[in-house]
């Protein structure tokens, strides 16, 4: 036992030779023993324990060259010092996942939410819960220009969303607000846009709250289409008595993966905030 060929260490320890190989030519795990006539090169079973720690420290994420540094000096210090590096850096990938389960989630909403949606055109009276919401104004006014002008916009939405941490899984279904008194005027200016986010992944601090309320909702399946549809919206307000209570807010409520001539494919709802007059 205290002259193992490469593969007899190998199976012992049910790791591959090419294993084995690789951390001899990193100098990790070095046959013990060369033989000066033949130039076999055979391991000791005691060698195991090195091999074994080798193999519990990679499950603790270490890198292979962490793990050298780490067995040549010896010292525990050390060793704590890169687990809780390892510890941080573990629960950093944590939070990317559930990043990245959030995004899944969120993906599956929309579409259910889409196919479930009452066709293009439709007027609704819907009451949607309270919401949150990373807003930035870009300081132009989008209803002046076409769609490259809004990607253009969304494009500063992003920047600024990196800047401030915010998760990406979010940058889908952004949307856009007609501040109330230029909306009751019919004045079509707005230069904010948004992404509704969740308490849980979003500072409060930089997020506004939309607080739950009764809207005049109209469905919308082309960005040209969106004054138009307000004005319907607004003429029910009239038609209806209804009052209006705050802003308006254009909702992607999905992004379709069906895109002509490179341009979103998107399925809005329009929303007018109103009180009943009852």
């Amino acid at each position: 036992m205290d002259k193992l060929s490469i593969g007899q260490m190998a199976k012992l320890n049910h790791v591959s030779k090419q294993t084995l190989r690789y951390y001899d030519k990193i100098k990790l795990l070095e046959p013990d023993i060369v033989d000066e006539n033949t130039g076999y090169r055979y391991y000791s079973i005691k060698q195991s324990a090195r091999l074994d720690m080798i193999q519990y420290m990679k499950s603790t994420g270490m890198t292979l060259k962490d793990i050298k540094k780490q067995l040549d000096c010896n010292e525990s210090q050390s060793v704590k010092d890169m687990l809780k590096q390892n510890i941080m850096e573990i629960d950093a990938q944590i939070r990317e996942l559930e990043y990245q389960k959030r995004a899944v989630e969120r993906t599956l909403k929309s579409y259910e939410r889409y196919e479930g949606s009452p066709p293009d055109g439709t007027i609704t009276i819907e009451y949607i819960e309270k919401r949150q919401m990373y807003c930035i104004d870009s300081g132009m006014n989008f209803y002046d220009h076409g769609i490259d002008f809004y990607e253009m916009l969304l494009r500063k939405l992003k920047k600024n969303m990196i800047y401030d941490k915010i998760p990406q899984i979010y940058f889908c279904n952004a949307g856009t607000i007609l501040r109330q008194e230029n909306l009751e005027k019919r004045y079509f200016y707005s230069s904010e846009v948004f992404v509704f986010v969740d308490n849980d992944y979003v500072p409060n601090d930089l997020t506004i709250s939309i607080p739950a309320n009764t809207y005049l909702c109209i469905y919308c399946d082309e960005f040209e289409k969106e004054k138009e549809y307000i004005n319907r919206l607004l003429d029910e307000v009239s038609d209806k008595g209804y009052i209006i209570s705050g802003d308006y807010i254009c909702e992607v409520l999905a992004e379709l993966p069906f895109l002509e001539e490179d341009e979103r494919g998107m399925f809005l709802r329009l929303q007018i905030p109103i009180e009943l007059n009852l």
